[in-house]
């Protein structure tokens, strides 16, 4: 989204229209922003088309109850909104549109050195290899990055200066997630079997 808030032929306000027909405009403006957008929208850029008193909070939860018994729906996503596909129509969506290059396609191995980083960034290859008993070949480093799903962190402070790695809000798109503290508790994982203590 653009982040100029510098619009002046906008009114955000609405002086004339009274109070329902102003927290409607405002709530269509909402959901205009959301459609248009492909990534997540935060609070802020959306004050940015609604008046002072109006609450984005609340006109995103009317614009959520406007949509229920829709196929799409408002998703809080990486620190904002956006819409997205009920999952109970990704069948259909699969069967009649091309969207196999959307999908993560990720194997478990994939999944694992991912959910390294996430809950160790910023984290080097080295790291890696600590955690994974074998060194993290650059081409799934280049793989999970070039998805969108993994970017460069700050410099190791070690001799060399190797390049660290950390998640990005695509990952928290992909794997719905508001913020890195909605992934599962790690001691949750190793009671589940599903991590190593």
């Amino acid at each position: 989204m653009a982040k100029d808030g510098s619009n002046s032929e906008l009114d955000r306000e609405l002086p004339d229209l009274p109070p329902e027909l102003r927290w409607r405009e405002w709530l269509r403006r909402v959901e205009a922003v959301l459609f248009a957008s492909a990534s997540p929208v935060s609070r802020e850029e959306l004050a940015r088309v609604v008046g002072q008193g109006a609450s984005v909070d609340l006109l995103v939860e009317d614009l959520a109850a406007d949509l229920e018994g829709r196929a799409f729906e408002v998703a809080q996503v990486a620190g904002g909104w956006m819409f997205r596909t009920r999952a109970t129509y990704g069948p259909a969506i699969r069967a009649a549109a091309d969207v196999e290059d959307q999908l993560l396609d990720l194997s478990e191995f994939d999944i694992a050195v991912l959910a390294a980083i996430a809950y160790h960034q910023p984290i080097t290859r080295e790291g890696l290899k600590d955690i994974f008993g074998k060194p993290i070949s650059r081409d799934l480093i280049g793989r999970l990055h070039a998805r969108g799903l993994i970017g460069t962190g700050p410099r190791s402070p070690r001799r060399g200066a190797p390049y660290t790695y950390v998640t990005t809000e695509q990952f928290l798109v992909a794997f719905d997630l508001e913020t890195l503290q909605d992934l599962p508790d790690r001691e949750q994982l190793e009671d589940a079997g599903l991590a190593e203590g």
